[in-house]
């Protein structure tokens, strides 16, 4: 698995859903097909799950999602479904490039807000000259805003419009007015928090 798909939480090393998808792509994958088993209702306590079956050139791999209230961000919680399918698929990919560490989207609860995915998932990353001059002008001081989006961010950012944008990428462009490449880590953080309940 490329680096750029792993993260690090807590001491604990996390892989992208889109990382396993790029895998299982150079890997031969075939298809995969998803199955609703339970619609979120009152009487189930709203829990979403769904049956995911991955084919690759090296055979076929299922696994089941889940999704509730309890175990999603309150921006997931309308998508219970999408997000329950979306770890259904991760879980399938996991067996099938065998990947053994758990997907950061099978992680759940409102300890796992967007904003604080987008947190775990920075690096170190260099300043560029213009938010160097701006931190300059500050009297040095370092302010989020102005840091470039890590690379990590960019990619996990690039996938989530892939899934939730129509005309994907250059729409998304037209409509903030900017390249991905130059959105900052805190209007990448933000962005990842719009998308991923599209996306999930």
């Amino acid at each position: 698995m490329r680096e750029e798909y792993m993260i690090e939480r807590q001491g604990k090393r996390f892989v992208l859903y889109a990382g396993l998808l790029d895998e299982a792509h150079l890997r031969g994958l075939r298809s995969i097909e998803t199955d609703l088993l339970q619609a979120p209702s009152a009487e189930n306590g709203g829990v979403a799950i769904v049956k995911a079956v991955v084919r690759t050139e090296e055979g076929k791999f299922s696994g089941i999602g889940d999704a509730s209230p309890e175990n999603v961000g309150r921006m997931i919680s309308p998508h219970l479904i999408r997000m329950a399918e979306t770890r259904a698929k991760a879980r399938a990919l996991r067996d099938a490039v065998n990947i053994g560490v758990t997907a950061y989207e099978e992680l759940g609860g409102d300890e796992e807000r967007p904003g604080e995915a987008a947190e775990a998932r920075r690096a170190a990353t260099p300043e560029s000259e213009a938010a160097a001059s701006s931190r300059e002008a500050r009297g040095g001081e370092v302010h989020k805003g102005d840091l470039p989006a890590t690379r990590k961010q960019l990619n996990y950012l690039e996938s989530l419009i892939t899934d939730a944008v129509d005309a994907g990428i250059p729409k998304f462009e037209e409509m903030v007015g900017k390249k991905v490449s130059e959105l900052t880590r805190e209007e990448a953080s933000e962005w990842i928090g719009r998308l991923s309940g599209r996306a999930a």
